[in-house]
């Protein structure tokens, strides 16, 4: 993940967070603990974060923004859905660690949350002719796929899961 130089600061806490969250239960780690471990202060970390689920959430913000400024087209056709979603599940892939981390923390929510508020945003703004409840059927099978797939390490390949996930929408 890149980050601008002001971005350093969110990326040692971010870091910082997933560190811990590898060798502590999630519920035993503390803002003290993180603004510590990322070099920075407690007033430095609420600066930038309210709570350290917030740290989360901008992790996933931040990969989404990566996500789409590597996009260059709208899909169109099945053949660009179908590429949409491969990336997808290669940015889910390159990022499995720390999401099987929020997953053992049971904090897997955040991702699912993620998920909902971005096709609810994207259908709002592309397809608006759309049913309102048609953005968290897509959410809800991309999570669940995801997760099945994580529970698995990602074992097989995306153009396999993409297929599935295309079909499942084109069939």
């Amino acid at each position: 993940m890149e980050y601008l130089q002001e971005d350093y600061t969110k990326y040692y806490i971010v870091q910082a967070l997933f560190k811990l969250m590898g060798e502590y239960e999630y519920e035993k780690i503390n803002v003290t603990d993180i603004a510590k471990k990322a070099g920075v202060g407690r007033a430095t970390f609420y600066r930038y974060f309210k709570r350290k689920e917030d740290v989360l959430v901008y992790y996933m913000d931040r990969n989404r923004q990566n996500f789409i400024f590597s996009q260059r087209y709208y899909p169109r056709c099945r053949e660009d859905y179908l590429a949409l979603v491969k990336n997808v599940f290669e940015l889910f892939r390159e990022n499995k660690e720390p999401i099987k981390l929020m997953r053992r923390a049971r904090l897997e929510y955040i991702y699912l949350d993620f998920l909902n508020k971005n096709f609810a945003d994207m259908f709002c703004e592309e397809y608006p002719e759309q049913n309102g409840y048609a953005p968290y059927l897509y959410a809800g099978m991309l999570f669940n796929v995801s997760m099945a797939w994580l529970d698995g390490d990602c074992a097989g390949s995306a153009d396999d899961l993409a297929e599935v996930v295309v079909n499942a929408i084109y069939n």
